[in-house]
């Protein structure tokens, strides 16, 4: 039977990737990578840096899958992501059967781990819901954008006793819940957080983290929201793309 192997390969910097993922990379023979297109072209090169520099056998093939085009201004958010979804689980299964033999060991490579925020492990399923191709899965996590984004900025993501929401600048554009005093935003494609009318919040932001681009800033919201939003828009232009992160922090108050 086919084996795949889901690897997180963490935020960006080679040296995020496990040892556990090492192993990995070194078990499989075939790796599927998603072309993004030429302003993404960065991300497909750095996963090629981490296969030269962490793969001992050289015999191994890299396979691109392009990218589906996506509808990300639907009305209809989770059926167009349904949509997405279905027409990448149908290049992945085709790539699957047409470049890993039936005993053959094949890994996709994911940025960050595959459990938080990211599209591969639903593909998965839907591969094998499909019935036209068998095979077995393991997933190895990896060091995600929020971990990175903690470590950077030195802090740790929960205060004592409270906790942490992990949200998307889609939901966040509605407000920070009223019992949450922290909450970390990912994929937001402007930046919402500059919408929330609450003095007493700090953000942690960082882009492009544990890479040579990486930008950080940090600061009560109402000082550096402005200064934020202007530089995802002025690296977006100067990249083509951009991958951010961001803590919201309400500053402790004073509790009955």
């Amino acid at each position: 039977m086919r084996q795949i192997l889901v690897i997180g390969l963490g935020a960006g910097d080679p040296d995020y990737v496990t040892m556990q993922a090492v192993d990995a990379l070194n078990a499989a023979e075939v790796f599927f990578v998603v072309d993004k297109g030429e302003d993404k072209s960065s991300l497909l090169e750095l996963r090629e840096q981490i296969c030269d520099r962490y793969i001992r056998d050289d015999g191994y093939r890299l396979v691109t899958i392009p990218e589906p085009p996506r509808d990300r201004r639907a009305a209809a958010y989770v059926g167009a992501v349904d949509d997405w979804h279905e027409r990448r689980a149908e290049l992945f299964e085709a790539a699957i059967l047409h470049h890993l033999p039936e005993d053959g060991c094949g890994a996709f490579l994911v940025w960050g781990d595959p459990a938080l925020y990211d599209s591969t492990l639903r593909i998965i399923d839907h591969i094998l819901a499909r019935g036209a191709v068998d095979f077995d899965y393991r997933v190895i996590p990896g060091i995600t954008a929020v971990q990175a984004l903690a470590a950077r900025h030195r802090l740790p993501l929960n205060r004592i006793g409270e906790p942490v929401h992990i949200t998307t600048g889609r939901r966040l554009a509605a407000g920070l819940p009223e019992d949450l005093d922290s909450a970390v935003v990912m994929l937001d494609a402007g930046f919402a957080a500059a919408d929330l009318n609450d003095p007493d919040l700090h953000v942690y932001w960082g882009a492009y983290l544990g890479t040579p681009n990486e930008v950080l800033r940090s600061g009560p919201l109402p000082e550096v929201a402005d200064e934020i939003a202007a530089t995802k828009r002025e690296l977006r232009e100067r990249h083509g793309w951009i991958m951010d992160t961001y803590l919201v922090r309400r500053e402790r108050r004073e509790r009955p």
